[in-house]
């Protein structure tokens, strides 16, 4: 079995909202296509969030209800993009050779 740092944190949670990981050497593999399209889904959601909150914020008019319907959508799509982040940078630290 590979150690944590050398599993790939996957995009979406498993049970209860824990991390699912995916331990294969074949960054090609089905799993490993599948995450990838997920990722930039939910990357690409973030990108056409980001533009609606800006659009949102800037009208003094805004429903306090469409607000926190806002709110509520960053905060998942904050939580995908983190994750997004996570994981890309634990593949980055073990593919690339240390240097000291």
């Amino acid at each position: 079995m590979k150690a944590l740092n050398e599993l790939r944190l996957l995009p979406w949670s498993g049970p209860d909202g824990k991390p699912c990981y995916l331990s294969s050497d074949d960054r090609d593999g089905y799993m490993s296509r599948l995450a990838d399209n997920i990722e930039a889904v939910q990357l690409g959601t973030a990108s056409e969030l980001l533009e609606q909150a800006s659009e949102t914020l800037d009208d003094p008019d805004a429903d306090p209800d469409e607000m926190r319907r806002l709110a509520t959508a960053l905060h998942g799509t904050l939580r995908d993009v983190l994750r997004v982040a996570t994981s890309r940078g634990h593949l980055l630290a073990v593919s690339e050779p240390q240097e000291l």
